[in-house]
């Protein structure tokens, strides 16, 4: 039902909803939970509030099943609304562990986003404590995090933890990633770090610790996202010392779990990354797998390379040297690069390292032309590129091993590969003794293979023969001079325009090295020292490595599914601004302050009391309260003097109770569903002596003025000249309690006289279609034998410009289905549909204020629905009569409107007595009545608020058990509390 999406069924299905969300039934409410984002899904945010509290109250529930389906609701339609979680924050925690498998991801999300947003990240964790944190003045870990991430052999480098990667991991957490990466890719924006404002400490903190204590069992669930889920509460909140807690239950899924093995390691990537000393101990669990997929290969490649450290890496390196020899010849080249960041970080072993690359490099399988042997040729190309990220750590130390590689040119057929070559005698033309002595050769080898080589090559050797050139010595510089020229004239032929446009470009910038004549004017001079520096800049000066962290890296929450599609999927959000939400403490302090304006209040209640009945200065006597209590007698015309002369407005001091006050709010499902009694009595008894006081108001003789709406039921232009207008009657039928009476006008407008009026129920209406019977159900079935309508007596001869008034007594079979009747008049018969009022279709209940109460109570949640709307009639009231009291015009406008269109009880107008003289604010007006076809009680509570001159806003609210009856009846009272309506007699 909640599927079908129409917007004109919303409210029967969100009453169906709230009916199953109350239901006994687990199942049931669970259904309903699972129905509230379907609701929301069409977006009518006049039943937001309504869903908002329905996911509350079943966040409340006492079944892990439905706390699951309503946690999955809540991150669908209001997951910033903390205000929900607050209030059973710890009962969420509690029942944690039960809640089925993929309630729980959703659960530990929510509940690791509200402890965020309400007390901040924790100063001992791992985001806080590496990052600076220390300089705001909470220490507490400095020796812990000194022991732990600073190598003694290694003079104090950090080995353990990278410092950079854990600040951008948490700030890529809070504020996303892309709006990490765009804020840190401007230069000159400063990172600022976390506030100490935003954070919190565990030991003083229940709530982060209830969450890292329920969600510790789950680091082992049968669930792999329930894993991840759990393992990033930890990873983000637990200290410092317990974040190895998650290694093991990681590792496990590793094993276990072949079909989430991929979604795991990339979790672990980002642990690791930040923390390499976490998985460093268990580097045998990442070694590779015949069975592994590519992906999953390539990522355990990358997780053995960030935890290798000096005692495993023997045993990692006899691993890679298997790995190579796969005949997977990609998987071979992430290996081969594997050991190149191997050694890069571990600077004890570059030379085996290099020695086993180079090896690699030599071997005769090389020494042909690989461009057609598929994998091969980019295994060559990755140990070069590893040989030269080792040279780049020490390259006076490495000498040898460049010159080898200068030397393995003639065999190394590869593209790639001799380019790279080609470029490494650019950048290191000038190191050592013997490398300047070769450039001569090597450059008279480029020169004579330039014509066969691939444009990346020939592109590679433009440039370093320009680097050769201006860091030749005096003896080679006329050599090399030519071999430039010649390969820019080389250059200047060949087919790729990328060479011609690169050869043109080195010409200009080395006219002046290429000259043959000094120059002799002084601007020509200027000129050249212009292109010297342009020259020096581009070619002569060695660009410092630059690896920006955050361009190379996206963190996201573990468990998230944008790790793997490496952007951030449809849904994601980041955790929110630590300590955004600050409702809580203001709310609790609001509490302590009415708490303790309420127990001044109960101490000097006594004295107030007897001082108001001693000096008789209360502005409302309690003698006033006589005519206080309404009936329906009272609202009929009166012509008694007494009447006349008694006051339009009497006023007595009343006081109603906190908890029927809370009875009546929308907390009260909740109550509802609280299966401690004695504790709801408790409550109640601790509450009785919080009371609000109130004024109830006395409205004088308004039955008069009361004018039903009359509706057409046939006009002249239809009916030649016959007009018929019917109006509902506040009287009860003394046929049958399903009847109602209807005063029907027959008018006849034409110069001529009608005969025969007659008005009758159609022979089709004697037995009611499928459809409407389905409608109708089997709740009038012992009325099946009474008339849809009492015989009418017949107008035998209406004369022009005649009226006559008939009272009928019609059984209407759906309080939506208009009646088909027949009208019969000069011999003609026209169909006419009498239309129901929902309005007249309840009748006066007679009731005492306490009584209305009691019942008001017994019908909370499901059974309580209210609306806004805007009325304006006093304003006009006010303008007209000046000296008229504004509080009595505004109840007077709002009980006549009602009464003009429903068959109520008018119970009592209340108004609060601390109310200024222009704030109508708080003003009730109740209306008692009863439904006629099962005598049900309907309760009808209208709200004030806002000034008395200016236009208010309304909130009507309904306590029935009839739901659809209910709901109908209150959009009636809300559409004609905003119609205009005439306040004349």
């Amino acid at each position: 039902m909640a599927g079908i999406r129409l917007h004109d069924i919303a409210p029967l299905a969100l009453a169906a909803v709230s009916k199953g969300a109350r239901d006994p039934a687990v199942y049931v409410r669970k259904c309903a939970a699972n129905a509230l984002p379907k609701l929301h899904d069409l977006r009518l945010e006049e039943h937001a509030p309504a869903i908002e509290e329905l996911v509350g109250m079943l966040l409340n529930d006492h079944s892990p099943g439905v706390v699951g389906a309503a946690a999955a609701a809540f991150t669908s339609i209001c997951p910033n609304n903390f205000k929900l979680i607050r209030k059973n924050y710890k009962k969420l925690c509690q029942i944690l562990p039960d809640v089925e498998e993929w309630g729980q991801i959703l659960l530990i999300g929510t509940l690791l986003r509200y402890v965020v947003a309400r007390h901040g990240l924790v100063r001992e964790s791992l985001m806080l404590s590496l990052n600076g944190m220390d300089t705001n003045g909470f220490c507490e870990k400095d020796d812990l995090v000194r022991d732990l991430t600073l190598d003694k052999e290694d003079g104090g480098k950090s080995d353990s933890f990278d410092v950079n990667l854990v600040n951008a991991v948490s700030k890529c957490y809070i504020e996303g990633p892309d709006e990490y990466l765009s804020r840190s890719s401007c230069p000159d924006t400063v990172t600022s770090g976390f506030d100490s404002k935003e954070t919190t400490s565990i030991a003083h903190n229940e709530d982060v610790k209830i969450l890292l204590q329920c969600t510790s069992p789950l680091l082992w669930s049968n669930n792999s996202a329930v894993v991840l889920a759990a393992a990033g509460v930890q990873w983000i909140m637990a200290p410092l010392e317990d974040v190895k807690k998650i290694v093991k239950p990681l590792l496990f899924l590793l094993r276990s779990s072949s079909a989430s093995k991929y979604v795991v390691l990339c979790n672990i990537l980002v642990f690791a990354k930040a923390a390499p000393s976490l998985f460093a101990p268990h580097f045998e669990n990442f070694f590779i797998c015949s069975s592994d997929a590519y992906q999953v290969k390539a990522h355990k490649l990358e997780m053995l390379s960030l935890i290798a450290t000096a005692s495993s890496i023997s045993s990692i390196l006899r691993e890679f040297e298997d790995y190579i020899k796969d005949p997977d010849r990609r998987f071979a080249a992430d290996t081969i690069a594997a050991i190149g960041l191997c050694a890069k970080r571990l600077p004890t072993i570059p030379t085996t390292c290099l020695d086993g690359l180079l090896a690699l490099v030599r071997q005769e399988n090389f020494a042909g032309n690989l461009e057609f042997v598929d994998g091969e040729a980019g295994v060559l190309v990755q140990a070069v590129m590893s040989i030269q990220t080792i040279i780049e750590r020490d390259p006076h130390s490495h000498e040898k091993v460049i010159i080898q590689l200068f030397r393995s040119l003639d065999s190394i057929k590869v593209a790639a590969a001799r380019a790279t070559i080609i470029w490494m005698v650019g950048v290191y033309c000038s190191l050592g003794p013997i490398i300047p002595r070769m450039l001569t050769t090597l450059t008279k080898y480029l020169a004579w293979s330039f014509k066969s080589e691939a444009p990346e090559t020939k592109l590679q050797i433009l440039n370093t023969t320009a680097k050769v050139l201006l860091s030749a010595e005096v003896d080679d510089f006329q050599i090399l001079k030519r071999i430039m020229v010649y390969m820019l004239e080389l250059g200047e032929c060949d087919l790729s325009y990328d060479i011609r446009d690169r050869t043109r470009l080195l010409k200009k910038l080395l006219s002046y090295k290429l000259a043959s004549h000094e120059p002799a004017e002084d601007s020509v001079a200027s000129q050249e020292n212009i292109a010297v520096h342009v020259v020096e800049h581009i070619f002569g000066k060695k660009l410092k490595p630059f690896t920006p962290l955050a361009l190379n890296n996206k963190f996201f929450l573990p468990g998230s599914l944008s790790h793997i599609v490496l952007h951030a999927a449809p849904g994601y959000e980041p955790l929110p601004k630590p300590c955004s939400f600050v409702f809580e403490e203001h709310d609790q302090l609001l509490n302590l302050n009415r708490q303790r304006e309420a127990g001044a209040e109960l101490d000097g209640s006594q004295e107030s009391s007897e001082t108001v009945d001693e000096d008789g200065s209360s502005d409302y006597d309690s003698e006033s309260s006589v005519g206080s209590e309404f009936s329906s007698d009272e609202m009929m015309v009166s012509n008694d003097a007494s009447d006349q002369a008694a006051p339009l407005i009497q006023i007595s001091e009343t006081s109603v109770s906190a908890d029927q006050e809370e009875l009546r709010s929308k907390r009260a499902l909740d109550l509802w569903l609280d299966d401690q009694p004695s504790t709801a009595n408790q409550t109640r008894s601790a509450s009785n002596s919080n009371q609000s006081s109130y004024a109830k108001i006395s409205i004088g003789d308004i039955g008069s003025r009361v004018k039903p709406k009359s509706y057409s039921l046939l006009d002249p232009g239809n009916g030649s000249g016959l007009k018929v207008d019917y109006t509902f009657l506040s009287e009860v039928s003394t046929v049958s309690p399903l009847h109602v009476c209807v005063e029907v006008l027959f008018e006849n407008s034409s110069g001529e006289p009608i005969l025969d009026v007659k008005l009758e129920d159609e022979e089709s209406m004697k037995v009611a279609d499928s459809s409407e019977q389905t409608l109708v159900g089997n709740a009038n079935a012992s009325y099946n034998n009474v008339p849809t309508l009492v015989p009418v007596e017949e107008i035998s001869c209406l004369e022009a410009r005649q009226s006559v008034k008939r009272l009928i007594q019609v059984r209407f079979h759906h309080h939506l289905l208009p009646m088909r009747l027949s009208l019969h008049y000069n011999g003609k018969k026209v169909p006419v549909k009498l239309r129901p009022d929902l309005g007249y279709l309840v009748k006066p209940f007679s009731m005492s204020i306490e009584e209305y109460l009691a019942t008001e109570s017994r019908l909370p949640g499901m059974f309580e629905y209210s609306r806004r709307c805007t009325f304006d009639d006093h304003v006009k009231d006010s303008r007209m009569e000046n000296g008229k009291d504004k509080f009595l015009s505004i109840c007077e406008c709002i009980t006549l409107k009602v009464l003009s269109n429903s068959n109520l009880h008018l119970v009592s107008v209340d108004l609060p007595v601390a109310n200024t003289l222009e704030d109508a604010t708080g003003l009730r007006i109740r209306f008692s009545s009863k439904i006629l076809s099962s005598e049900i009680p309907l309760l009808i509570t209208i709200t004030v608020e806002g000034k008395c001159t200016e236009v208010l806003n309304l909130i009507v609210k309904i306590n029935c058990e009839e739901t659809v009856f209910g709901l109908n009846l209150l959009n009636r009272i809300a559409n004609f509390m905003v119609e205009p309506f005439s306040l004349t007699n």
